[in-house]
């Protein structure tokens, strides 16, 4: 799997350059003639999927495929222990039930503010785990100023959450504008090729068994994307590379389970198509 890692030391503060997101999961449709982004994703389904991974079996198949984020949390660490600072509170973007903010200590950070949109997820785990205090906010990722005051916080970390928000440059001009100066916005997040060998099969099977494809797999952020849409965000001195993290399966059903405990489910919209609501059998093999 393919992460765009993403840091940025906030320099000297500048203007706005366009405004924040003007669509959340929680807005109204957009009048006709109106513009706002571009809704590739269904946000409320993807809070369904999370609600339900983190209660499967009371939680304990969630815990066991927290492998992926462990492993990127583990080396966001890294990142954030090469700067030489000790803040009072790290926002925690998108936590989950914490992946990020279970490793932080004593001595680098006071708080953790971790902000999730999927409530079960937010609370599955208890906070003995924590070193640090933690306070929980149940929030769109996409409403970021909706509960963070502007020019406020001193860090915003975001562990592999925003490849699922609709409006990604709205997201960064509500981090950079919640940063205080000389902040820190530290993330990472799947982009690139990631699972380029399940998306390849499934078109290949579709296309050769039904005749066409409908999307299975979401669309990927690359680097020279992310780099573009942190710079018109009004951030300076980024940092912007990538690192893969390879996981073998057994078949492509170990996969799209693991997938689904983990609550990274389909959630494109226009998943389905309406004359092929159900992938038959042969394609599936």
């Amino acid at each position: 799997m393919a992460l765009l890692r993403l840091a940025h030391a906030n320099g000297i503060r500048v203007a706005q350059c366009r405004g924040f997101a003007t669509i959340s999961s929680s807005s109204p449709p957009p009048r006709a003639g109106t513009v706002g982004p571009y809704q590739v994703f269904d946000r409320n389904v993807k809070r369904i999927q999370k609600d339900q991974a983190a209660t499967r079996d009371g939680g304990a198949r969630s815990t066991t495929v927290d492998y992926i984020r462990e492993e990127v949390a583990d080396r966001m660490m890294e990142r954030f222990l090469d700067i030489k600072r000790k803040f009072n509170t790290v926002v925690d973007l998108g936590s989950g039930p914490g992946h990020f903010s279970k490793l932080l200590e004593s001595n680098k950070a006071n708080k953790s503010m971790m902000i999730e949109a999927s409530e079960k997820t937010l609370h599955r785990d208890p906070d003995s785990e924590f070193e640090v205090d933690v306070e929980r906010i149940h929030a769109e990722e996409e409403d970021l100023l909706q509960v963070i005051e502007p020019n406020s916080q001193e860090a915003i970390v975001s562990c592999l959450s925003l490849h699922w928000v609709n409006d990604l440059p709205g997201v960064l001009v509500q981090v950079k504008e919640a940063l205080k100066p000389d902040g820190l916005f530290l993330g990472a997040m799947f982009g690139g090729e990631t699972l380029f060998e399940l998306r390849t099969a499934l078109q290949l099977a579709e296309v050769e068994r039904e005749g066409g494809i409908s999307p299975h797999i979401s669309p990927m952020t690359d680097t020279r994307d992310i780099s573009n849409l942190m710079g018109r965000a009004g951030f300076t001195l980024l940092t912007v590379d990538t690192e893969e993290v390879k996981v073998a399966y057994p078949s492509m059903w170990e996969l799209l389970e693991d997938l689904s405990d983990m609550g990274e489910g389909n959630a494109v919209i226009g998943r389905f198509v309406a004359h092929r609501p159900h992938k038959r059998s042969e394609t599936q093999l």
